[in-house]
């Protein structure tokens, strides 16, 4: 029998540990070109393990001003929920990296929690995190996607209470997303020095908690982040800095190579 898609995006995580860190990589779905939106995808999942499709929205709270201005574009070209699932549709097979949906919770209620799980599932997506939903009003959507073996997958943050800490890890499905600083996406973690040794530990204490891979994102830019944060974390999350390569037409592969230490 097979697994559950949320099962197979956490096997998969743990199967890359194994050798390395993985890496989980953003795209804003239709950015910069809506026409080479499944070529870009495509391209992205050759070199990464997990590829989150941002799905773009007029007031992403999370997201600082990169993102913002690819969800921006986005929009302004026509980039729908439905239009990415049907894209996905069509795409000629599955890509090599697990895709995870990341999005704000109003474009999915509106589609239809049944419906937008049933969809998403048959378009090859794995689970979704949604930034705004908090977990004392996900019940709906996470029983959605429970119908359909998705992930409910869950931000915990530097000052989130040991309490609910211990709770969301306890219900864990696909990976935590551990946000590696307050604020919103585009910084860098450290700053221009090390790591700091605070946002070590926090992840120590999110992994110890967690039954699933946990994943650490917002401000990773640069290699020598991948590396100091490697014996904390199962994976990274990689978004800003993806979006500024596509939006300077430069390589994303190159990209997440460098932050492998490739090259």
């Amino acid at each position: 029998m097979s697994q559950a898609p949320a099962q197979q995006l956490a096997e998969t995580l743990r199967n890359v540990r194994r050798e390395r860190v993985a890496l989980v990589a953003f795209l804003t779905a239709g950015f910069p070109s809506k026409e080479n939106f499944r070529d870009d995808l495509i391209a992205l999942a050759e070199e990464a393990d997990v590829v989150e499709i941002g799905v773009p929205f007029t007031d992403p709270m999370a997201d600082g001003v990169t993102v913002q201005r690819s969800s921006y574009e986005a929009l302004k070209q026509g980039v729908t929920l439905p239009w990415i699932l049907e894209e996905l549709r069509r795409l000629p097979e599955k890509p090599r990296a697990e895709l995870v949906f990341m999005g704000y919770y109003n474009p999915m209620l509106a589609y239809g929690l049944d419906a937008l799980a049933r969809d998403a599932a048959a378009a090859g997506i794995s689970g979704f995190i949604v930034p705004d939903l908090p977990v004392e009003e996900s019940g709906p959507f996470e029983e959605a996607l429970g119908r359909q073996g998705l992930a409910m997958i869950r931000m915990v943050t530097p000052v989130t209470p040991e309490a609910r800490l211990q709770a969301v890890c306890r219900d864990a499905q696909g990976f935590i997303y551990a946000v590696s600083m307050t604020g919103t996406t585009g910084g860098s973690v450290g700053g221009e020095g090390g790591v700091p040794q605070a946002v070590c530990d926090y992840l120590d204490r999110v992994r110890a908690l967690s039954p699933v891979p946990v994943c650490a994102g917002f401000g990773i830019r640069r290699h020598e982040q991948v590396r100091a944060l490697a014996p904390h974390v199962d994976g990274v999350v990689v978004g800003s800095a993806i979006v500024e390569a596509m939006e300077k037409g430069e390589s994303t592969a190159g990209l997440l190579r460098r932050l492998r230490g490739e090259a």
